[in-house]
Order: C-alpha cells, then structure tokens, then sequence
C-alpha cells in the first residue's frame, strides 16, 4: 500500500481515524461537487469506449482486478482492518470475497444474452445494455466488500462507475481504484470521490448523467436518495436497515443454535444489516438456549483488531457508539454481558437483553451494535407474527430439526434472504437484498446484472 500516514490536509480534509485507538491514520482532501463533475464526466466520455469492448477482452480485464485484489490482500486487509475496526481474520475474508466477486462477474460479460421470442410477421429479440455512468454510495461497515458488490457487475455490463466511499472509511476503495488501473482497467471507467455524503454523495444523486444510484446504508437516507433520484427518473437499488429475527424452535439442535448467535448479531460488532438482533426462542427451551448463549457470550473475545484470535472489535465512532448504548434503558434487562478493554478506542461489550415492554425500542429499532434482544414465542404461528412485525424485511434465520416447518416459516417470513439452520445471509452465486423497507433490488447472483442493464426490444418484420 502507498498510503501515506500523516497528509497535511489540502483545504477542507477528511481526518481518517483508527476506531480502535482513536489516533488519526491519515488525513485526505474532501471532495467537492466539482470534484464529482469531473468524475463524472471522466467515466461518461469513458463509457463510449467501455461498452464496446469486446466481452471476452472486458472479461479478462476484470479478471486481471480480481487477481491483482488478490494479490494485494494482506495489505488492503490490514488497511480495512486499521480504519474499520474490523477483526483482521474477518478483513481478511472480506478482502478475499472482493476478488472472488470480480471474478465471478469476470463470466458475465460473454454470458449477458437477450433472447429472440417467436411474434407473428416477423422475428422479436431482446438485448440487455449497458445503463451509462453508475454511481455507488457505500457504507462504512462493510467498505471494500459491498462496493465491490457494484462495482463488478455494473462494470460487466458495460457500465462505467463513480464510487462514492464512506466518509469515515475511504481507504480500501482509493487503494481498489489504483489497483484496477495497474490492473490495465482504462483510466476513466471507475472512479474514486472521497468526500461527505451531503456534498458528494447528493451531487451524485442529482447529476444529470448520472444514470443510476446505487445506495446501502440506513433506511431514511435511502428514503431521502429515492425522492432525489425521482426528479431525473434515475435507476436506484436500494440495501437498506434490519432487524432480523434468528427464530429458534423447541426441536432445533440447541447447543448448534446457540453457539451459532453471538456471530451472527456480534459480527463485526453488530454493526451489519443482516445482524438477528432479535433472537426469537420457543418457551419451553427459553432457559435452556439462554443458559447456552450466556456461556458463549461470555467467552467472546473482543479486543486488538491486529490480533488474530480476536472476534469482535470496537464500534467505529464514540458517537454511535453513545448511540449503541442508548437503547440499555428501563425497558430491557440484561441478562447477558461480554467484557470489552476500556480504553482508548470506541469499545462496547457484546450484550443480551430481554424486553421489559412490547414496546421496547432494542425489540422495534435498528441498533447497529452488539445487543442482541431475546424474546420468547409459543407455537409457528406467533414465530411468523413477531419476526414479520418490523418494517424492515432482510435477512433471518430459522432453526429446526422439521424440514416441513422450516419450509413453511421461509415461505410466511417477510424477508428477502434466509437460512435455515444457518445464520449466513451472503454469498456471491446468489441474489441479496430486501423486503419492505429494507430496500429495492438485488445484489450479487446472476439477478444483479438486471439492475445494472436494459432491456431493449427489437421486432424485425420478415
């Protein structure tokens, strides 16, 4: 890596903080409106050529990013893991899912086919283009994954890309875009605007050739993208808030459940829309699976990022994490609690709770943070009711030893990615994203490639 350490800042600047000491890695220019004009006039005079380069030769491009990712992993997981706080065994494989996915999208471009549909009086075919300039708007928690979640697929249909990085983590994604062009990726065709979301990422919104937005973060800036990106009539995908429930039945395999949940909303110190923050237990085995989860939370190592045994790590500003522990109130009670070091860094130990009320904010709000709340369900029916009422729709997870009912509660639950007997939302072959206020469209899986295209028709009289 060639990041320098230590930058006088050139005007207003970006201060780069390391989450787990609060000491200031490096300091960056902050773009401007004007810087994002000129990004995206580079990637629209950029995209004329972009798109008919031939698919085997886009193909090898992006493959040759994907080994060049690879290439340059420990590097970039160290850097993901400085400015995100992010276990560096976790950075790691994140680091290593950014090249995985450049090269599974590496197969798209010979494959992205329309197809021909028999029409009296002629022949009908259909052909899936390119959109123009796509600009992606990435959170902080996940930095150089998510965004690759965009930036392959949109550059396999031809798309060129604006990649706007989170303001509090825009390392990975400067490093990614000196990585592709030495990579032989034209200049022009992705680009890199570090700079506030209220600046960068609204002038993004609003350009007049910008073609598509591409957005995750929380569910109201999603709302405020939408309504901005409606006055252009711009595509928009969507990956948004949750609150996920992981539904434990009374005939799961407890101990597996149970040491399966601290993971699955401690992760990344619960700082992940797929977290199951709600964990929805059967009555009968309540104080079992308690007893159980207790142990394991207890048992959660949290600490030094840099560290391999490390699990969990610090939140990534005292403000969230001031956040975070607004919602211990008078309406929960915890029943569990980890430890976590004291100081310096944004420290909060993986906590349990239970509601003290229906209406207890950890039980209805996204907390972002590592508390899980346990709630207690008689019977499949009230298991359904309870995870469906949020207005998120997500991700969950359902555990049962009875295929029949697993099958049955996936059908009924009001969320766009689950497992059973698992608690993992992600992977590359498949589609992810969202129900209700979660979001709109998909990412990853063949399925993304149709957010990044359109479909044209073309009828031709014989």
């Amino acid at each position: 890596m060639r990041l320098e350490t230590g930058v006088a800042p050139v005007g207003d600047s970006i201060e780069v903080i390391d989450p787990a000491t609060e000491q200031v890695i490096t300091r960056l220019p902050s773009a401007g409106p004007e810087d994002a004009d000129r990004a995206v006039a580079r990637a629209k005079a950029s995209f004329k050529t972009w798109r008919d380069v031939a698919a085997g030769d886009r193909a090898t491009l992006l493959r040759r990013v994907g080994a060049a990712v690879e290439a340059h992993a420990t590097d970039l997981a160290r850097l993901e893991s400085r400015n995100a706080g992010k276990p560096i065994g976790d950075a790691l494989g994140e680091i290593g899912m950014v090249a995985a996915t450049f090269a599974y999208y590496a197969g798209a471009p010979e494959r992205l086919t329309g197809k021909t549909i028999p029409v009296p009086g002629g022949v009908n075919m259909t052909f899936k283009e390119p959109m123009g300039v796509v600009a992606l708007i990435t959170p902080w928690n996940f930095p150089l994954a998510i965004a690759s979640w965009g930036v392959a697929p949109a550059l396999a249909a031809g798309n060129t890309v604006v990649l706007k990085p989170a303001q509090l983590t825009p390392l990975t994604a400067l490093e990614l875009e000196r990585t592709a062009l030495e990579a032989g990726l034209p200049e022009g065709v992705f680009n890199v605007v570090a700079g506030q979301g209220s600046v960068v990422g609204e002038r993004l919104v609003d350009h007049p050739d910008v073609a598509k937005i591409t957005f995750t973060g929380s569910t109201a800036v999603g709302k405020r993208i939408s309504a901005r990106a409606a006055r252009t009539v711009k595509r928009v995908t969507l990956e948004l808030g949750g609150k996920s429930a992981n539904i434990v039945f009374a005939d799961a395999d407890l101990e597996r459940a149970a040491a399966a949940a601290p993971s699955a909303v401690f992760g990344n110190a619960g700082q992940d829309c797929c977290a199951r923050s709600r964990i929805l237990v059967e009555r009968s085995v309540m104080d079992d699976f308690l007893d159980l989860l207790s142990t394991g939370v207890a048992s959660m190592r949290v600490g030094d990022p840099m560290d391999e045994t490390t699990e969990m790590g610090p939140l990534i500003t005292a403000e969230h994490r001031s956040k975070v522990a607004s919602f211990l109130d008078d309406d929960t009670t915890v029943v569990a609690r980890g430890t976590a070091p004291e100081g310096p860094g944004f420290w909060f130990a993986p906590t349990v709770v239970t509601p003290n009320s229906p209406g207890a904010r950890a039980v209805a709000e996204e907390i972002f943070g590592p508390i899980a709340c346990v709630l207690p369900f008689d019977g499949e029916d009230e298991a359904i009711s309870i995870a469906n009422d949020t207005i998120y729709g997500l991700s969950g997870s359902i555990w049962t030893e009875n295929g029949a009912r697993a099958l049955r509660v996936a059908r009924a639950l009001e969320a766009g990615t689950l497992s059973v007997n698992s608690n993992w939302s992600v992977r590359i072959a498949t589609p992810y994203g969202g129900f209700k206020q979660s979001g709109t469209g998909r990412a990853l899986g063949p399925d993304a490639l149709d957010y990044y295209t359109e479909l044209k028709n073309v009828y031709i009289a014989t």
